[in-house]
This record gives C-alpha cells, sequence and structure tokens, in this order.
C-alpha cells in the first residue's frame, strides 16, 4: 500500500482501534463518470464503463478495506428524464433508491454545464439524509480553467453542498483530495464484508457486465440500449471456465449488426469479453456468444425481473 493511499485512509487522529464502515453513494445524470470515478478509488475496473449515456443499468457495489476503514461505494445509474419504457423507470427507481441509507452522496456534475437532468438529481439529493458532497468532474477537459471559478461559484448556490471539489475520474486529478473528505464522514462501525471483497454482486452478473461493455463498445450508436445479456451456463473445473451467454435485442436488424459481416463483430465482441474475463477470474476462458430477438424485453417488467432487473437485489 502506498504512503499516499495511507494518508486518506487513516488519520492521525483516529484509534488504531476503531474500526470505520460507511456506504456512499454515486449520483449524476448519465455519462458524468460516476462508474469511472468509483473504478478509480478501488484501484480495479469493477463497473463498466463506455462512452454512452446510461451505460451502468444496475447499483453496483464497490468495497474498499484498508486496516480499520471499509467504505462501500455504490455505483448507480444516471438519472434521466426518458421513463417511456420499464427499463428506463427501472434505472431511475434505482438511482433514486441509492440513496436512502447511506452515508454520504457524491454528485457528479459536469465542469460547466447545468442541464435538467442535473436539477433533477439535485432534487433528489436534496431529501438525502447524510452530507453532500459536490464533485464536479472532467476538469482537465477544459481548454479555460479561469472559467471553473465563477462555475464552482455558481454551483455553490444551489444547495448547501458539504464540499464542492473538481476533479477528473479518468486522470485521478484531485480524486486524493475527495478520498480525504469522503474519509472524514465515515462513521464508526464493524466492517459489513470480508477485507478481499471487492463487490456483493455475483460471478455470472460481472461477466454478463463485461460482455454487455464490449457490446457497448463495439456496435458504435446502432444498437444502443435494446440488448441485454443472460449468462446461460458458467462452469468452472479449476483449469478452465466455460461460459455461455444470450444476447438479448428487440428486433432482427439489431442482431443482424451484432452479427456483423460474416460474423466478424460477434466475433470482436467475444474475444474482448474473453480477455477481460481472463484477467477477471486470472484463469483460461471459453465464451460462447448467441444473439437471440425478443422482441420488447426492455418494456416488459416480468421479462426484465426474469433478467436480474430486480429492486429486491
Amino acid at each position: 500500500m502506498s504512503e499516499d493511499m495511507q494518508s486518506w485512509i487513516q488519520p492521525e487522529n483516529d484509534s488504531a482501534d476503531e474500526q470505520r464502515c460507511g456506504f456512499v453513494a454515486i449520483v449524476g445524470r448519465p455519462n458524468m463518470g460516476k462508474s469511472t470515478l468509483m473504478n478509480f478509488m478501488l484501484g480495479q475496473k469493477l463497473s463498466i464503463t463506455s462512452k454512452k449515456p446510461q451505460t451502468t443499468r444496475h447499483q453496483i457495489l464497490g468495497i474498499k478495506t484498508i486496516d480499520d476503514l471499509q467504505i462501500m461505494f455504490v455505483d448507480t445509474p444516471g438519472l434521466h428524464k426518458e421513463q417511456n419504457k420499464a427499463l428506463n423507470r427501472y434505472m431511475n427507481k434505482t438511482a433514486s433508491e441509492a440513496l436512502r441509507g447511506v452515508d454520504l452522496v457524491l454528485f457528479l456534475v459536469d465542469r460547466t454545464a447545468w442541464t435538467e437532468e442535473d436539477q433533477i438529481v439535485l432534487d433528489k439529493v436534496k431529501h438525502a439524509k447524510c452530507p453532500v458532497v459536490l464533485v464536479v468532474n472532467k476538469v482537465d477537459q477544459l481548454a479555460d480553467k479561469s472559467s471553473l471559478l465563477p462555475q464552482l461559484g455558481a454551483l455553490s448556490e444551489k444547495m448547501s453542498f458539504a464540499d464542492i471539489i473538481p476533479i477528473s475520474a479518468k486522470s485521478g486529478t484531485n480524486v486524493d483530495k475527495l478520498e480525504k473528505i469522503i474519509c472524514s464522514y465515515m462513521p464508526e462501525g464493524t466492517h459489513h464484508y470480508p477485507e478481499d471483497q471487492l463487490t456483493n454482486r455475483s460471478s455470472r452478473f460481472m461477466v454478463a457486465e463485461i460482455v454487455r461493455e464490449k457490446l457497448m463498445r463495439n456496435v458504435g450508436d446502432e444498437v444502443p440500449y435494446g440488448a441485454t445479456v443472460e449468462i446461460e451456463q458458467f462452469e468452472h473445473d479449476g483449469s478452465l471456465l466455460t461460459i455461455s451467454a444470450l444476447v438479448l435485442v428487440e428486433r432482427d436488424g439489431q442482431k443482424k449488426i451484432i452479427i456483423g459481416d460474416k460474423g466478424d463483430r460477434m466475433k470482436t465482441i467475444g474475444r474482448d469479453a474473453r480477455l477481460d474475463i481472463e484477467s477477471l477470474f486470472d484463469c483460461k476462458v471459453m465464451l460462447k456468444l448467441w444473439v437471440k430477438v425478443r422482441r420488447g424485453w426492455a418494456d416488459d417488467e416480468r421479462a426484465l425481473r426474469s433478467l436480474g432487473y430486480d429492486h429486491g437485489e
């Protein structure tokens, strides 16, 4: 462990015998870098990322344990206006529920823009029963750094934030300062998970998310949200992990796009996913992918529950 890491985890005035444990919800509109930030703070990729909004669909718990401190980061889907499908309503409900019972909220916003969807998130976090830290992300992309100060001033007037901090989740700029702020709000309490556990999600869930990430990254904007992944086989014999995954889409045209010319795109998706899965499980992987049309799955609450989109998880 680096000295820098220890410095924010264990302040000098803390007793070494006291355990601290807390939940931190990461919220914001779509494509604000919430998953990128959590992955950076965990020091390991857990949540999938892409440049497309609404990549994150589920609430994902990332667990960081160092010495006597355990922080449980709750990565959430982006809160958004669109409510026309059951899947959109599920994602908004998931993000809203993450605000309950947490010890700290990180509200991510863009470095310059304030949108209607930001206001939707603000209206939610105003009701949070815990401190809210405003995190202004992507400041490394600012051409004119002098424009940041008036923007921070304008943001500070929107509510009484516990703190406001500009960062870059991608490059790590100022994330060490954010981590110290997070640490200061973590209450005393016994740890919820073993020190080597990274998430509360199952291996099958993680594999499905990896496949979905490669899908989103390889199909451009042609099949943005009409696809999901279901794991049908997951068998580990000690040296080989055998996985069969079904990619579900809503239309025949989407199926053709994912398969690609002579199956080339499907092969690329499978290869990229297999490499990440091998890295995650540290073993050889045999991955088989199929594409199937299941019309209307994204607007069918029963189908969503069967595919793991369940608030009771």
